[in-house]
């Protein structure tokens, strides 16, 4: 019994309950602030794919392993008491030197090979989410001062970790990231870590038994290299939307032109004094499309799956004024952004509707639009859920009787999904052509492509001869057995099977 006595006293003191609730919800959020923003730090550099959100969860959960099996380690072998305040005050150290750091390393690691994207990854989440994690276990080990108590202790502090989490998830996503550029919440987030560790240090009155001055001036001097690096880091955006790093670049060799860049790609073309002028090849091709889906110069009514720089739109309105068109746009903020810069103007002939396109795509008016154009893309990559057989559904029920169906598609050799979206539009579409430069076709190169489809006959001839008129560069159309020969065998995708990254990837 005296020796049970002795090893009682020689446990550390627990912390007061609401003190240990508090370090575990905030350090478990403070893990989840980081994974979300992180994705939103190296997106301009490596895209937004699956990929990129499969290596920052990765990341994440390999940071919070570690860190929790190093913090349980250590409370095994010191004083816990002694290391929680070092813990967040490091842990906010290294949340203020994430930005500057991804800032910087990213401008190297542009593209996205998968080593450029596990790397960045790693550097904006595994120091500080590995340092939060370890604060857990620490507050676990001392709270563990009644063994007859574990179950109670560890469920109660695990399940406040666990509802850390979520509000950091529901918080970051619904309200910071609308509310806040990253480079904000990543200072806001490195402020509040290290002032709580402060607080906590004198609190438990044990900060002199975790480092000397010297070691406290050397942290401080850190934090602030950390924030003014924060400060000065070069940012490639003019403005973080909720759901892209946007900037508007202007064109050295035309007056009026201007690139909408979002993350890590050229997204549109603009040209302020010429909305006719098309610079990208693409786009050249779906205008051509457009040019003999009715009389010249006649009105449309026309739907856009994706605005962007709204390229197509301002194109449309010149060419056949009148026309009545929709945009589906999910970045409202981007569409402000295009207003400011890029010399949008909407109105009754033009309306734009922010939300999903899918969702939005369901309430819109059935057998109404003359011409769609499906030209919505997260990075890279056409959103799974605009590009399965379901979605094509609803772009049909969407159209007129003989309208036509324009889909831009960007694919890399082998080709598998343009060959498997292919397919899936033939599903719903009776009429369809595909629209290449022969070297994307032949699967030398990766590239853009675009999907004609309707339910009458489509004007074949007219298309090709339009393109032989206003597109500079190589470009084949392929209908017919030679587009059959090109789909093959692949798959139609589906909404419960539309595997889009990895045919990408593939």
């Amino acid at each position: 019994m005296d020796d049970e006595s002795e090893a009682v006293e020689d446990r550390p003191k627990a912390l007061p309950n609401a003190l240990a609730a508090t370090l575990v919800f905030a350090s478990s959020g403070a893990v989840l602030v980081l994974e979300i923003v992180a994705q939103r730090l190296i997106g301009p550099y490596v895209g937004l794919t699956l990929q990129t959100t499969s290596s920052v969860i990765g990341m994440a959960l390999a940071a919070i392993a570690y860190g929790a099996w190093a913090g349980g380690w250590l409370a095994d072998r010191r004083d816990p008491r002694t290391m929680l305040a070092p813990a967040l005050i490091l842990a906010g150290i290294a949340t203020a030197l994430t930005f500057p750091l991804i800032r910087y390393a990213g401008e190297f690691l542009r593209g996205n090979a998968a080593g450029g994207v596990l790397l960045l990854t790693a550097l904006a989440v595994v120091v500080p989410a590995a340092l939060l994690s370890a604060i857990s276990p620490m507050v676990v080990k001392l709270q563990l001062s009644d063994l007859r108590r574990t179950g109670q202790v560890v469920g109660r502090l695990s399940g406040l970790g666990t509802l850390g989490g979520i509000t950091a998830t529901l918080g970051t996503g619904f309200v910071l990231v609308a509310a806040l550029p990253s480079r904000v919440i990543m200072f806001s987030l490195a402020v509040l870590l290290g002032v709580g560790g402060l607080v906590l240090g004198w609190y438990l009155r044990r900060l002199d038994a975790a480092g000397t001055p010297k070691a406290r001036v050397v942290a401080a001097v850190l934090g602030l290299v950390g924030a003014g690096l924060t400060a000065i880091a070069p940012t490639p955006c003019d403005v973080e939307t909720e759901y892209s790093c946007a900037s508007v670049v202007a064109d050295q060799n035309r007056p009026g032109g201007r690139t909408l860049v979002l993350n890590a790609g050229d997204h549109s073309y603009v040209d302020l004094n010429d909305p006719r002028h098309l610079e990208f090849e693409y786009v050249q091709w779906i205008a051509a499309v457009s040019d003999v889906t009715a009389p010249a110069g006649a009105p449309v009514t026309a739907l856009h799956v994706g605005g962007g720089g709204f390229t197509l739109p301002q194109y449309l309105a010149a060419a056949r004024p009148g026309s009545s068109q929709t945009v589906l746009e999910l970045d409202g903020e981007l569409v402000e952004l295009d207003r400011a810069e890029l010399g949008l103007e909407t109105g009754p002939d033009l309306r734009v509707v922010v939300g999903d396109a899918r969702v939005s795509l369901a309430e819109a008016p059935a057998g109404a639009a003359d011409f769609v154009v499906g030209d919505a893309f997260g990075d890279l990559v056409v959103p799974w859920h605009l590009s399965t057989r379901e979605m094509a559904v609803q772009v049909r029920d969407a159209m007129k009787a003989g309208g036509v169906y324009a889909q831009n598609v960007i694919d890399y050799p082998p080709l598998h999904f343009i060959r498997a979206e292919t397919a899936t539009v033939q599903d719903v579409f009776p009429h369809v052509a595909l629209i290449g430069p022969p070297s994307g076709l032949a699967g030398e190169e990766g590239a853009n492509f675009v999907i004609v489809a309707s339910d009458a006959p489509l004007p074949l001839d007219g298309i090709r001869a339009r393109m032989a008129q206003t597109v500079p560069g190589p470009v084949t159309m392929l209908d017919g057995a030679e587009l059959a020969a090109f789909v093959d065998d692949a798959r139609v995708l589906t909404d419960d099977y539309a595997p889009v990254d990895q045919l990408l990837s593939r």
